[in-house]
């Protein structure tokens, strides 16, 4: 029991830092542009809405939903952002899809907010709206996978559990970032996203799966052996579109012409 719930913690806290880092450059966008009173509290009334939200439908969902029919649709769910999280990671990997970058973005954001006038006295509006909307979107999938995570282990305590690693993740991430006063363009975002998308994808499979009435051999040990097939087809992946970039396949051209 300890072991799941842990599990659902660990979960929840790579996939909101990953959000978190997202989130946190839009904060500091408005902190710096707006003022850092108006982003703060937009970013922490954002905050308070998601937990707010997590606790309402992840008590209500556990309590009205048979746990059969819960797994088939939380498993069904978590595949989708899984595989979306995955796919994504591979691409970058592959250099068939951009890194994030985050230091463009935070260009973008402080040009574009100080556009938008002087900032006022007290709150002022465009800081508080920009952080509260950054927050609240990139935290909508996060608490979405939270009450997910937390159905699925159908274990009692787990939905507090993975909400403390996501609060974990805001913590730490904002602290950092509002120390730094920078965007957090070093973090290995899409190492992160691969891992997570790896995990989401591991447990929709095995909880989906029990749904449905397969019985995994070796019971829940059998999440490990879902998990090492994924990494590696997912590096296979890697390495096939790595073969067939554009990139590559030009240099192997100019060397079969030299």
């Amino acid at each position: 029991m300890l072991a799941t719930v842990l599990t659902a913690a660990l979960v929840a806290f790579l996939a909101s830092s990953v959000e978190m880092v997202e989130a946190l450059t839009i904060v500091l966008a408005a902190g710096v542009s707006r003022g850092w009173r108006s982003a703060l509290l937009g970013a922490a009334s954002a905050v308070v809405i998601l937990l707010i939200l997590v606790v309402v439908f992840g008590v209500q969902i556990l309590a009205l939903v048979p746990i059969d029919v819960l797994r088939v649709v939380v498993g069904s769910f978590l595949l989708l952002f899984g595989l979306k999280w995955l796919k994504k990671a591979i691409l970058r990997q592959s250099g068939r899809k951009a890194l994030h970058a985050e230091d463009q973005i935070y260009a973008h954001q402080v040009a574009a907010l100080s556009r938008q006038g002087g900032r006022r006295g007290g709150i002022d509006a465009e800081g508080f709206a920009t952080a509260f909307n950054g927050t609240l979107l990139e935290g909508l999938e996060v608490a979405l996978i939270i009450v997910a995570v937390a159905s699925g282990t159908a274990v009692r305590g787990s939905l507090g559990w993975a909400a403390l690693g996501a609060v974990a993740a805001f913590v730490i991430v904002g602290a950092i970032g509002v120390a730094l006063r920078a965007p957090l363009a070093r973090v290995p975002e899409n190492l992160l996203k691969f891992v997570v998308g790896l995990m989401l994808t591991t447990f929709g499979t095995f909880w989906a799966g029990e749904g449905l009435g397969v019985r995994w051999p070796g019971g829940e040990a059998y999440v490990l052996a879902i998990l090492a097939a994924l990494i590696v087809y997912s590096l296979v992946l890697v390495a096939a579109l790595r073969s067939r970039s554009p990139a590559q396949a030009q240099a192997r051209k100019a060397g079969s012409v030299s």
